[in-house]
């Protein structure tokens, strides 16, 4: 097999290489004048199960219609010279968010970009917790895989409240499921009840509004868990609505820290939010400060993009099980 991770995502490439065993493959990228770039393996893909590495997001460097242009740029030529298999590991992919018409004339956005994987080639695509996992599955006529990471944080909650009565949480009603996998893994971990809760969550041009909550979060420590955090406002009216009915701590959780400079500030403005824990699926986080908070941390997700890889290679079920907790990673590089 072969693996590349291409410009942008090295980082998060050199720590699934060294969890997995296996060397970064060479590959040039370069520039043109008027914005034009190519792409290419500096290696044969001739007859080899290829594994390419791109998380699609803004980063202040490349846009993601950049990211995304360079990342089908470069599966394709790899189909063109002669790989065997190609499988694209996209941790964060662009346009998820829109994935149906809420509006007269809507795009579907998501239906889209999996059109433009599959007509490079792509046999595969692997992400790391999706937006809407029935919309993702939907969206692709080639194989996907979802790696689901309610075991992933589940493990990193247990290791952190061994005594502690606990409670997950909702902030809209689009995260249900998404909670309740938490919930059950961590319930199946820690031998014990978990309690649950739900924020009311309601958005129109851009305006957020409803104020309702239900669930028992009372002296719990509460996990409010969503799929990504970027502004940051979802959350924080969760976090606000958990302090009304009692609970005792709140704590944060998501795959993807599309965090801005503003979410930083807002979040030590708030006074509500005790910890807040992203992943390295967006490697570096383009707004981290130089010395990122005490309350803010970063679990690395190579090890489990590396075990679906080798499977993958293998032809083996992917197993998203965690034996122990997550490691933090430093993402300031």
């Amino acid at each position: 097999m072969l693996f590349f991770a291409l410009n942008g995502s090295q980082t998060l490439g050199a720590r699934v290489a060294a969890a997995g065993g296996y060397a970064v493959a060479a590959h040039e990228e370069r520039d043109f004048q008027g914005g034009e770039h190519k792409s290419r393996p500096l290696v044969s893909v001739r007859g080899r199960d290829v594994f390419v590495l791109h998380s699609l997001h803004g980063d202040g460097v490349a846009s993601a219609n950049d990211k995304l242009v360079r990342l089908l740029f470069f599966l394709a030529t790899c189909r063109e010279h002669g790989a065997a298999r190609i499988t694209a590991i996209v941790p964060y992919l662009a346009y998820s968010r829109k994935d149906r018409q809420t509006k007269p004339q809507d795009p579907v956005s998501s239906r889209y970009v999996a059109q433009l994987l599959e007509a490079v080639g792509v046999e595969l695509v692997m992400k790391f917790e999706v937006h809407n996992l029935a919309a993702f599955q939907n969206a692709f006529r080639c194989r996907t895989v979802h790696l689901a990471t309610q075991d992933f944080f589940a493990a990193h909650i247990a290791a952190q409240n061994s005594e502690a009565r606990l409670a997950v949480v909702s902030p809209d009603a689009g995260g249900v499921k998404r909670a309740q996998l938490l919930r059950e893994a961590l319930e199946a971990r820690i031998g014990g009840e978990v309690s649950f809760g739900l924020m009311e969550k309601r958005r129109s041009a851009g305006i957020v509004s409803g104020s309702l909550f239900a669930g028992e979060v009372k002296d719990r420590v509460v996990h409010i868990v969503d799929d990504m955090i970027c502004g940051g406002g979802t959350v924080l009216r969760a976090a606000r609505a958990v302090r009304d009915h009692g609970g005792r701590s709140i704590h944060v959780l998501a795959p993807h820290g599309l965090l801005e400079a503003q979410t930083f500030q807002d979040f030590c403005a708030s006074g509500v939010i005790d910890s807040v824990t992203v992943t390295d699926s967006l490697a570096p986080l383009a707004h981290l400060p130089a010395e990122p908070p005490d309350w803010f941390r970063i679990l690395g997700c190579a090890p489990l993009i590396a075990d679906a890889i080798d499977a993958v290679h293998r032809g083996q079920e992917i197993s998203l099980s965690v034996a122990c907790a997550p490691e933090l990673v430093d993402n300031r590089q």
